[in-house]
Order: structure tokens, then sequence, then C-alpha cells
């Protein structure tokens, strides 16, 4: 657990990057095994269940993140575009409106960034850091 509180900001840099990956080879991996998508449910169920994970790693990491943030701004960023992705990928499980797969990988890029910028500028290890 401590690995996770001291590296929060690498490790949610890398999920968001890992998330953005996985919904970009999503449609060539289906277009590729097009014939078992219509065998198998067991296919593409684990596959959807990626989106879920990457957004729970992604939580944690900024739950941490944000504790050792200096920089408000960031905080309430990393928080609203968390819950903009997440709203995508449920959206897209779901399939309720028709929206741009460039809307998920700007809020993931958008993570990425933050994640980067906050363990440049605004990290505080310490308890003498002030983050209000």
């Amino acid at each position: 657990m401590k690995v996770i509180i001291k590296n929060s900001d690498q490790i949610g840099a890398v999920s968001s990057g890992l998330c953005m990956l996985h919904c970009f080879a999503t449609p060539f991996l289906f277009l590729s095994q097009s014939s078992l998508i219509f065998i198998s449910v067991d296919f593409t169920l684990p596959w959807f269940i990626i989106n879920y994970i990457f957004l729970f790693i992604s939580f944690i990491a900024i739950y941490y993140s944000v504790k050792n943030s200096s920089n408000r701004f960031i905080r309430v960023f990393l928080y609203l575009f968390w819950a903009v992705l997440s709203g995508l990928i449920i959206n897209e499980s779901l399939g309720i409106l028709s929206i741009p797969e460039t809307a998920t990988y700007l809020s993931a890029s958008s993570l990425i960034c933050l994640h980067i910028y906050n363990l440049k500028y605004c990290r505080c290890d310490d308890e003498n850091c002030c983050t209000s």
C-alpha cells in the first residue's frame, strides 16, 4: 500500500495511458477476432471488464495523489476528468449515447497530463507541506 501512496501519480499516469491504449486497441481486436465474438460472450466480457479495472486503479491513484497535492485546481480536475472518463466508459458499455471515442482519449490524456503536472510541480510528500 505504501508503494501506491508514494507513487500514486506514476501509477495514475500509467493506468490512464494503458486505459487509452486499451480503448484504442479494442476495435482492432474485435475486427481481427470477429468470428469469436459471435461464438462466445466469454471472449468479450473480460475485455470489457478491463475498463472497470483501469477505472478502479485510476481512482485509487487519484485519491492518493489528491491527498499529496498542494494545488486545489489539480485536485478538482483530477476528480473531474476521472468522472468524465467513468461516464464515457459506462455510457459506452450501456450504449446510451453515441459519443466519439475522441472524448475518451481526451479525458484519459488529460488525466495523464494532470498526474505528470502534479508529480512535477504540486506534490507534497511530508506533513510540513501546506495543501490548502
